[in-house]
């Protein structure tokens, strides 16, 4: 016997960078939203064996320890203390490279087909902890629907869930290396730091005849800007790293219910949330921003409610209020010669409900 789990795509709706920490790591701010895009991992554990084998119908996928599936199998059995023969399928259907943390919602995937095979789970705190040392992302996609993500995005809370959203998906033919847009973020924090202590310097004096600040603002926090927009919007509190984590967190995700109102997504976005990755990635590949563009729509079509870069990767989306919309933005883009999916948002119940494949 096997075990087939969809192993769901996200996006971020917002994404906030902080410097880089002494740890190596960025702090993070965002709303995960898991999407009705998916992978599939096909897990077969057998009891008493010993070895592991992963497979993949995409050979770009490592196919060793340094793919994040393995990893989160090898780490469960042995916290598990449990020895077994498993075999696992990676069967790939998202970017690579993409953003949508397609990878990472692998590593879940065969974390939970494996509990099924072996007919044992880790405490749910086991299970974050070993998430988070897997992968920053993966976290999140042991809750679904919309998540917080605090830390380097691997302190997670469930978020009041979102109705089903219709959403298009670009995915362009170039990737986003995540370690070489980090890298470029860090260069221009660092210029950005530079300048402000450059022009404070010059400026020492100036204060009975201009108010430096308001000529050259310093470097935004945009960490903290986010913060506080999720707190205002979704009714969280601002913590000393972005968002309290939240008790559930260490209880059942069953009987989760969508708690918040329709119109919370569009209060979301008006208050102007952006991931900071678009600053970078753009400016490497400008053709990125014009699918944006084409996403949003223009002044003569029905606008996108929301349109952004995944994550750090390129693929971008876009969410609208009806189908119709949807399916116009879609034509745009491929008729440009983009690949682009429509798909909905997919809320915790529905995550969950939908995961094991049959």
């Amino acid at each position: 016997m096997s075990t087939r789990v969809r192993s769901y795509a996200k996006v971020n709706l917002g994404l906030a960078i902080g410097p880089v920490r002494e740890d190596g790591f960025h702090g993070l701010v965002t709303l995960y939203q898991t999407l009705d895009l998916h992978d599939l991992v096909t897990v077969t554990a057998q009891r008493g064996g010993s070895g592991l084998t992963l497979t993949s119908n995409d050979r770009r996928v490592p196919c060793d320890a340094r793919n994040t599936a393995w990893r989160m199998v090898e780490g469960a059995l042995h916290r598990m203390g449990v020895a077994a023969e498993v075999t696992i399928h990676i069967d790939k259907r998202l970017p690579i490279q993409g953003g949508m943390g397609a990878g990472s919602a692998n590593a879940a995937a065969a974390l939970i087909a494996l509990e099924t095979e072996l007919g044992e789970a880790l405490p749910q705190a086991e299970r974050m902890a070993l998430a988070a040392e897997v992968g920053s992302d993966v976290p999140l996609f042991l809750i679904g629907g919309a998540v917080l993500g605090t830390g380097r995005g691997e302190i997670v809370e469930m978020a009041p869930d979102f109705p089903a959203t219709v959403c298009v998906v670009a995915i362009p033919s170039v990737g986003v290396s995540t370690p070489a847009a980090f890298r470029e973020w860090d260069a221009r924090y660092a210029a950005g730091l530079a300048a402000a202590a450059d022009v404070q310097e010059e400026t020492a004096g100036w204060s009975e005849v201009i108010d430096p600040l308001l000529t050259f603002p310093p470097v935004r926090d945009t960490l903290s800007e986010l913060s506080r927009v999720y707190a205002s919007t979704l009714g969280s509190m601002p913590g000393s790293t972005g968002i309290v984590r939240n008790p559930l967190l260490e209880k059942t995700l069953d009987g989760m219910a969508n708690g918040l109102a329709e119109n919370t997504l569009l209060e979301l976005v008006r208050t102007g949330i952006e991931n900071d990755f678009e600053e970078v990635v753009f400016s490497q590949h400008p053709s990125l921003r014009e699918i944006k563009r084409q996403l949003m729509g223009t002044e003569t079509e029905v606008p996108a409610l929301y349109a952004a870069l995944s994550g750090s990767g390129s693929a971008l989306f876009g969410l609208y209020e009806s189908t119709a919309a949807a399916q116009a933005a879609q034509q745009r883009l491929q008729s440009s010669g983009v690949k682009a999916l429509t798909t909905e948002t997919l809320p915790r119940a529905e995550y969950w409900g939908r995961m094991v494949a049959e």
